[in-house]
């Protein structure tokens, strides 16, 4: 549960607006940072590294359709069809 500070004075609350400024400018300046290095864009590397890569990928993309497929499978009523018999 959060702390609760009673304020005397405006002094108190303008003081603490700007702590609370400066805090928001560190942590969106961090953020920025953390953003800006998730999309860095690798130049270093090699054709090997780029098919390893590509296979990777792709084995990725079948992995998650054949999962979707079973899923649907399983539970078809989630995906907005009717209940088969069988």
């Amino acid at each position: 549960m959060p702390v609760r500070n009673h304020y005397q004075t405006l002094e108190e609350i303008r003081q603490r607006k700007s702590e609370l400024s400066a805090e928001l400018s560190n942590d969106s300046s961090k953020m920025n940072t953390l953003w800006n290095k998730v999309f860095v864009k690798r130049e270093d590397t090699s054709k090997g590294e780029f098919v390893t890569n590509m296979i990777s990928n792709g084995i990725m993309a079948v992995d998650a359709f054949l999962l979707f497929r079973k899923l649907k499978k399983n539970y078809n009523t989630l995906f907005g069809k009717k209940a088969q018999k069988r």
